[in-house]
């Protein structure tokens, strides 16, 4: 399976409201949700494994009671590529359901 070329993250972010550049040496993507409880949050958690396995693109992300840290990149083409794009996306839509409030 061929993965999509390298976009950047500026070109990313200017898709994606409310996601931010990563810290550090690479190039990624953040975002931090909210949820009302941490069974809200896991159920999101839960839904979203389901897309990535779904995509062959996994996130890396912390979960800690409510909140649930994101970071996205696709290693193998050392930066922010469409799957990113299409992963955040997805994430935006489900919390949104979820009933997540912005930070």
């Amino acid at each position: 399976m061929s993965r999509p070329a390298r976009i950047g993250a500026e070109a990313a972010l200017a898709r994606l409201p409310g996601w931010a550049t990563a810290s550090g040496e690479r190039e990624a993507l953040t975002r931090t949700y909210r949820f009302a409880d941490f069974n809200a949050a896991f159920a999101f958690m839960t839904r979203v494994a389901m897309k990535a396995e779904q995509l062959d693109h996994h996130p890396e992300w912390f979960n800690v009671y409510n909140r649930v840290e994101v970071i996205l990149t696709t290693h193998d083409a050392d930066g922010v590529t469409e799957l990113d794009v299409a992963l955040a996306t997805f994430m935006d839509q489900a919390a949104a359901q979820a009933g997540s409030t912005p930070t």
